[in-house]
């Protein structure tokens, strides 16, 4: 009775202490493994960029952010401690870079430039025996403050179309009124010439004669004598008619 005491007294320690041992070397992939999450995606210049991991354990000892393909002193950002008063520690990666490191293990690059691109790795200590760690390619890239208008897409073609459209209909339109204003007020102001004059009828004189002659009417009815009243199939009684017959030229007084 005393052996089977003893025994059952035994195995509750026995059985903590194999607990802690697996706890302590339990294999890496049987935990959750961590993950960075990039936000953007595709970071610009002079945007914040937000390094989130993802799978980090309640409890942990601390987690250290390096840049670059090895993690040594040479390549550590920072330390964080989250047991410390300030908890985050820089190394001497840092240099000017304005970062900042959270409880939950992601990691703040504010203003990032094309100098941070790089491989971004993070190691987060769980106990002295185990370590956790995870890594990702980051790649800042410059602003195009002049795009090409080759690579503008279809919808700046379509705005600018609808913009530029209606101006230059505009342009047109009133251009069109001003030219019809002015050549309507051109017309107005020229001058009508009419011709009110009437022919002077009457023989033509010659430069040597001083004298003025009139036409006026017979005072009596005359009859061509009728010798003169002869066939008038000739050319020439046509073209020079006699005009004795019919009227009498006398000097003006």
């Amino acid at each position: 009775m005393e052996i089977l005491k003893g025994t059952q007294g035994s195995f509750p320690k026995v059985l903590l202490l194999t607990a802690s041992i697996l706890a302590l070397w339990l294999p890496q992939g049987s935990w959750a493994t961590l993950h960075i999450q990039k936000i953007p995606e595709r970071p610009q210049k002079d945007q914040d960029l937000l390094l989130s991991v993802l799978g980090v354990p309640n409890t942990f000892q601390d987690f250290t952010w390096y840049l670059g393909e090895d993690t040594d002193g040479g390549t550590r950002l920072f330390t964080y401690i989250p047991e410390l008063q300030r908890p985050q520690r820089d190394g001497s990666a840092m240099g000017q870079r304005d970062i900042v490191g959270f409880q939950n293990g992601s990691l703040l690059l504010r203003r990032a430039q094309p100098s941070d691109s790089g491989t971004y790795q993070v190691a987060v200590t769980v106990n002295p025996a185990w370590t956790m760690r995870a890594k990702t390619e980051v790649q800042v890239a410059e602003i195009n403050k002049q795009p090409s208008t080759a690579h503008l897409p279809l919808n700046a073609w379509m705005v600018a179309a609808a913009i530029i459209g209606p101006l230059a209909f505009g342009f047109f339109l009133i251009g069109s009124i001003a030219y019809l204003l002015v050549t309507r007020g051109w017309r107005g102001r020229s001058p009508r010439t009419a011709t009110t004059e009437k022919p002077e009828l009457g023989p033509t004189h010659d430069a040597d004669d001083n004298n003025v002659y009139e036409v006026m009417p017979s005072p009596v009815f005359l009859v061509s004598p009728i010798s003169d009243m002869g066939p008038m199939n000739s050319a020439t009684d046509l073209l020079n008619p006699d005009l004795a017959p019919y009227s009498q030229l006398v000097p003006a007084p």
